[in-house]
């Protein structure tokens, strides 16, 4: 994987209760293959993440989503986890930031109850996706044509179900950012 991204910058929007796991594998994956990921959240500071149920690491915030120009990164990724999924959701700054990447056809991967912010940013109508089992339901209801598999690419719109699934995420985010990257006019 190593430079297929090299100096793309790549918001990671994520708040309290992300899924560990389903934020440092994306960021490792992104680091590895020469991105600059940043960590937006929806407050100054730090976050805590967790694993599952348990506190985990606490992560410094790079820039908080109220204030971050979405134009200043080249795509998105949502990790999961119930509690992030939730605080983002409700939170209008940062589903206007996450709408504006679709407005602009920028890549956007999410995972587990990620796609929770997508239905409320409006943008899963009529795209095939996957997600925690749990959410089916919900996007169904908002017009998403959801399917189980590890990782569904639909345009620019990359969703995976779970952290066993994360080998095959990772690997599909960084395919498909790069294939944007590629993409962008020579300045």
């Amino acid at each position: 994987m190593a430079g297929e991204l090299d100096g793309m910058k790549v918001a990671v929007l994520a708040a309290d209760g992300v899924e560990q796991v389903e934020l440092d594998r994306p960021w490792q994956a992104l680091e590895e293959a020469g991105a600059q990921p940043e960590l937006v959240s929806l407050a100054s500071g730090t976050i805590t993440a967790y694993d599952h149920i348990d506190k985990g690491d606490t992560k410094d915030v790079d820039a908080v989503v109220s204030s971050a120009d979405p134009d200043a990164y080249g795509a998105l990724v949502l990790p999961g986890g119930v509690i992030n999924g939730d605080f983002v959701r409700a939170d209008s700054d940062a589903v206007a930031f996450v709408t504006s990447f679709f407005e602009a056809g920028k890549p956007v991967a999410a995972i587990c109850h990620a796609p929770w912010v997508l239905i409320e940013a409006d943008v899963v109508k009529g795209r095939r996706m996957t997600s925690w089992p749990s959410l089916q339901t919900d996007l169904r209801n908002a017009g998403a044509d959801w399917v189980d598999e590890e990782v569904v690419v639909d345009g620019n719109l990359t969703t995976s179900r779970k952290p066993d699934d994360l080998d095959a995420f990772c690997a599909a985010l960084v395919e498909e950012f790069a294939r944007e990257d590629e993409e962008e006019p020579a300045g």
